[in-house]
């Protein structure tokens, strides 16, 4: 994991909503907001949203970036319409509501489809999700990247649900 992102995390606190500051000209962000989570099974497996900038009144385009070992992935110009309902954000929001757990798979997905997530609730209070990465458009090509990430249910889903609106809807951190 390169440095930049590294600083960001906080090892009692796997997800969080932080102004990174990128200090190399290749770590790949610009300096300004970025939301993260890195799994607590594997703290090099890591999803992270940055680079977001308002194209007009009604969404947000941003980068999303996928990291495993061997691997890493980023997706620029992913879509996120703010209030519809249907985006990442209220998705994330519903999972973290249902913290006693479901059953079967439940799925989100950015509005262009770019991004999927598929959580499962898992035994001991656990989201297991998998984070696809899967450009839509022709000119980016025929590729996909995916990671699984396991957050605790209840509290830590619900800072980080909270953590993607605020970064998709432009608010500071709490």
């Amino acid at each position: 994991m390169d440095p930049a992102l590294a600083a960001t995390w906080n090892e009692a606190q796997p997800v969080g909503y932080v102004w990174l500051q990128g200090d190399t000209e290749d770590d790949g962000f610009r300096d300004g907001p970025c939301v993260a989570v890195r799994c607590q099974d594997n703290s090099s497996v890591a999803v992270s949203l940055h680079d977001r900038h308002s194209p007009d009144d009604h969404g947000v385009h941003h980068a999303v970036e996928v990291r495993a070992p061997g691997l890493r992935a980023r997706l620029d110009q992913a879509v996120a319409r703010i209030g519809d309902g249907r985006d990442l954000a209220p998705f994330l929001e519903r999972l973290a509501a249902d913290h006693t757990g479901w059953d079967g798979e439940r799925r989100g997905k950015t509005n262009d489809g770019d991004l999927t997530v598929s959580a499962v609730f898992r035994p001991g209070g656990y989201v297991g999700s998998t984070w696809t990465l899967r450009p839509w458009r022709p000119a980016a090509g025929a590729w996909s990247a995916t990671v699984n990430t396991q957050l605790e249910a209840g509290e830590q889903m619900e800072s980080f649900a909270a953590d993607i609106r605020h970064y998709l809807e432009d608010r500071r951190p709490r």
